[in-house]
């Protein structure tokens, strides 16, 4: 794990140093020229490779989440991903099983050897969470909670922050800058998707967006495609654009029969189609020089 950037040597500037105008200024990429690395356990994300976080939207029983955890492994996933705590649009839709499903999650993960990242929601479950976790995820309803996003950069846990779905790339980087300056370098970006006009997909997946956070910032870059379209059948091209655009990785969902899931079952890849879409990702990976994680 890197060192805080305060007191990593390989900083090329002192933050204060930058023009005023970069207020981003603890990710900005002059702080590590050559980009960071961060590790979800022991998985690597901005080393050059390119690595894929996937499981359900929710875990919904133990079985349930132990079964993706191994459909996951056996394909070439490299973090497991679910959520126990829910924010959902409805008050009345499932809202998930709470910390008991983050220890589900845990087993499965271990039992399959995967990292996982989940979602927390308020500062005061982090302590609580901390140490059932690999990563927290900061969701796209959160992006914003600053008294989150302190905690977490206190806590020392690596996290993925999703950008809001009605936020600027600035507010995504600025959001990323509460972490960093609490101490805490073990961030990843993740564009799902914002808000726009067009109404045939769920969202509006903003490539050019998340290539130009990757550039600006010395964070890795990840999508989710899943959340952004919620179109199963367009998820594999997005993924192998990612890849080949040069972007850190991918988060999908996957469910071992989405038509049964309790949550977003309409965008999960079933078991074949996550398959066939990591047999597709190892080719194109192949064809631009870049490994899989």
């Amino acid at each position: 794990m890197q060192t805080p950037l305060e007191e990593n040597p390989m900083s090329s500037s002192d933050p204060s140093e930058l023009d005023d105008e970069i207020d981003y200024r603890r990710v900005h990429r002059s702080q590590h020229p050559q980009g960071s690395v961060v590790r979800f356990g022991s998985t690597p994300f901005g080393d050059g490779g390119f690595t894929v976080i996937a499981g359900p939207c929710a875990v919904e029983s133990a079985d349930q989440i132990d079964e993706t955890a191994r459909i996951v492994a056996d394909h070439g996933g490299r973090v497991l991903r679910g959520g126990a705590f829910k924010p959902r649009t409805s008050p009345y839709s499932f809202q998930g099983l709470g910390l008991e499903g983050v220890q589900m999650m845990r087993r499965a993960a271990d039992n399959h050897g995967l990292p996982l990242v989940t979602e927390v929601m308020a500062p005061t479950a982090v302590e609580e969470m901390a140490d059932l976790v690999d990563a927290f995820q900061i969701g796209a309803r959160n992006m914003q909670n600053f008294d989150l996003l302190k905690a977490i950069g206190a806590s020392g846990v690596p996290a993925m922050l999703k950008r809001g779905f009605g936020t600027t790339l600035r507010e995504w980087l600025l959001a990323a800058e509460y972490i960093l300056a609490e101490g805490n370098d073990q961030v990843i970006l993740c564009e799902r998707g914002i808000r726009t006009f067009d109404e045939a997909t769920r969202f509006t997946l903003d490539l050019a967006g998340a290539l130009w956070a990757q550039r600006e910032t010395h964070l890795p870059v990840i999508i989710d495609p899943s959340h952004a379209t919620g179109k199963p059948g367009l998820i594999p091209s997005l993924v192998q654009a990612a890849v080949a655009a040069g972007l850190d990785g991918a988060m999908v969902e996957v469910h071992p029969e989405p038509e049964s899931a309790r949550s977003d079952g309409d965008q999960a890849l079933d078991p074949e189609q996550f398959a066939e879409l990591m047999q597709r990702l190892e080719r194109v990976a192949g064809a631009v020089g870049r490994p899989l994680v």
